[in-house]
């Protein structure tokens, strides 16, 4: 949905029926979406004729990593990684979480470093609207 405001940043503000239709999914599953986005400054609205969505900000300024972090809730790849590890009884002897806490590190790094705008610029006309995340 995001890419797709992105893509359309300057048709104004894009109607959820436009996108959806677009991209092949319901209006209704978009509406779930976009309510986690509610509490954020990701987008902005307008009610109306000329309602719907767009970007708060520059398709540049949203990062492949926060939108999921918004949209998953995380991206730790491990559950004990979601909060304090030292709060895991297993922390101490586990042999394992410095390879779940460097998988982390990398999948953040790489994730903080891919905009909306790296993804229309580098993969822009693969698939020409047809994309699914």
């Amino acid at each position: 949905m995001l890419l797709d405001l992105a893509e359309h940043k300057d048709d104004g503000f894009v109607a959820l029926r436009d996108i959806a239709e677009r991209q092949g999914i319901s209006k209704k599953y978009l509406e779930q979406i976009v309510t986690l986005f509610n509490n954020t400054d990701f987008l902005r609205t307008n009610r109306g004729y000329q309602g719907g969505y767009q970007l708060a900000k520059e398709p540049r300024h949203y990062s492949v990593g926060e939108i999921l972090r918004v949209t998953e809730g995380g991206l730790s790849p491990v559950a004990c990684l979601d909060g304090d590890p030292s709060e895991c009884e297993r922390s101490a002897f586990c042999k394992t979480l410095p390879i779940w806490k460097g998988l982390g590190e990398v999948m953040s790094n790489y994730l903080d470093n891919i905009s909306l705008q790296t993804i229309i610029d580098e993969y822009g006309n693969v698939g020409a609207d047809e994309y699914y995340i």
